[in-house]
C-alpha cells in the first residue's frame, strides 16, 4: 500500500473517531488550553484560527477572548488548489461568506500574515505530525510563512483525535504544539 492509500485509510478512522466527540462538551475546555498556550507567545501579535466546519473543534471563543485582548486575528483562504493558504483579517463582527469547500470566510478584509497559526485536523501523533484533508494547503503554507520569519504551529483537537502514529511524507510539517481538552503536547 503506497502512502496515499495509507493516509487515506487514517483519514476515514479519523473522521470516525473525531464524530465520537464532536459536540460531547469538550470544546470549552479545549480553548481555555488554547488561550493557555497562545499566552506563551506574547510576540503574536497575529494569530490565524480556522471556522470550523463538520466536526472540527471549534475555536471561536478563544477567538473573541484573544480579539478582546487586543490580538489581530485572520483566518484562512484557500485561493487556488496546490497554493498556499491567504489569510485575512476576522474580528467578532465580520460578515461571513461561504467559501472554497463549504468554509466560511470574510467577505472582505484586509490580508495579514500570521504570526501564530491554529490549525485544524483530522489525527495528530506524539511526534508534533498532523493529518488533514489530503489537500496538503497547512504543510504548503507552513513551507511559506516559514520561509519569511518564525511561524507558530498549533494543532487544535480532541484528545480522541490523538493516535500512536501519523503517516508523513516529507513534505508534512511537525506543528509545535497541539491541544487538545485534556493536553498540551508541545514539540
Amino acid at each position: 500500500m503506497d502512502i496515499s492509500q495509507v493516509k487515506a485509510e487514517a483519514r476515514k478512522v479519523a473522521f470516525a473517531a473525531r464524530a465520537k466527540v464532536h459536540n460531547t462538551g469538550l470544546d470549552s475546555a479545549a480553548n481555555e488550553k488554547l488561550l493557555e498556550e497562545i499566552a506563551r507567545y506574547p510576540d503574536a501579535e497575529i494569530v490565524s484560527a480556522y471556522m470550523a466546519m463538520r466536526t472540527e473543534i471549534d475555536p471561536t471563543p478563544a477567538m473573541v477572548k484573544l480579539h478582546e485582548q487586543g490580538k489581530r486575528l485572520c483566518v484562512p483562504l484557500i485561493e487556488a488548489q496546490g497554493q498556499p493558504l491567504s489569510f485575512v483579517e476576522w474580528t467578532p463582527d465580520t460578515e461571513m461568506i461561504e467559501g472554497t469547500f463549504g468554509a466560511m470566510v470574510p467577505a472582505k478584509g484586509a490580508r495579514l500574515q500570521p504570526d501564530l497559526v491554529i490549525s485544524p485536523l483530522l489525527t495528530f501523533d506524539s511526534r508534533g505530525y498532523r493529518l488533514g484533508y489530503g489537500g496538503g494547503f497547512y504543510d504548503r503554507t507552513f513551507e511559506a510563512l516559514r520561509a519569511e520569519k518564525p511561524v507558530v504551529g498549533i494543532g487544535f483537537a480532541y484528545s480522541a483525535q490523538h493516535v500512536s502514529e501519523v503517516p508523513v511524507e516529507p513534505t508534512d510539517y511537525r506543528l509545535d504544539a497541539i491541544v487538545t481538552e485534556s493536553e498540551i503536547l508541545r514539540f
